[in-house]
C-alpha cells in the first residue's frame, strides 16, 4: 500500500512515537541552546501546517511548515521513523511540504538543521532537493551548530 500524507493535528494520541523519536534525535548530539524543534503543542499554532504520512493507518512520518511572512515559510519537525527509512519517504515528505507551501502562496521555503553527524543525511536530502545554504533567518542567529538552507518555490 502506498503511504498517504494529510494535514493532521500534531497532538493526536497516535503520534506519540513520532514525536518521541523526533525529540530524541534532536537531543542526541546537539547542545540544548542549539535545539530549535517545536513540540506538538507549539505545532498547533496558527500559521503552521502539520502533515502526517501514514501507511496502512500507522503514522510513519511527519513534517510541517511555518509562516514567516507572506511569501516565506520554514520547514519544521520533519521526521521519518528509522524502521521505514531507505524507501524515499523523506524525499516524498519534503516534496509534499514544498508543494503545499507553494499552493499556500509561499515563494520561498527555508529550514534550519544541525551540523552534527546525525544530520548528514538530512543535509544531503535538502541539498539534492535544491536547497542552498543561506544566512540565519527570522528568529535565528549565527549558531555554529546550525546550517541554514533556503529554496525559491516560484
Amino acid at each position: 500500500m502506498t503511504p498517504t500524507i494529510a494535514l493532521e493535528n500534531p497532538t493526536a494520541s497516535d503520534l506519540g512515537l513520532l514525536m518521541q523519536r523526533h525529540t530524541a534525535d534532536m537531543h542526541a548530539d546537539t547542545p540544548p541552546e542549539s535545539i530549535h524543534m517545536m513540540d506538538a503543542a507549539q505545532l498547533c499554532a496558527p500559521g503552521i501546517w502539520f502533515f502526517v504520512m501514514r501507511e496502512e493507518g500507522r503514522p510513519i512520518a511527519m513534517g510541517a511548515f511555518k509562516r514567516i511572512d507572506e511569501t516565506h515559510a520554514e520547514i519544521k519537525s520533519m521526521h521519518v521513523l528509522a524502521e521505514v527509512r531507505g524507501r524515499g519517504l523523506s524525499r516524498r515528505m519534503l516534496e509534499h511540504l514544498s508543494d503545499a507551501a507553494r499552493a499556500e502562496g509561499f515563494l520561498r521555503l527555508s529550514l534550519e538543521t544541525g551540523v552534527q553527524p546525525t544530520f548528514v543525511a538530512a543535509r544531503a536530502l535538502y541539498g539534492n532537493a535544491g536547497f542552498e545554504e543561506c544566512a540565519p533567518f527570522e528568529g535565528y542567529w549565527d549558531d555554529p551548530n546550525s546550517v541554514f538552507m533556503t529554496k525559491q518555490l516560484a
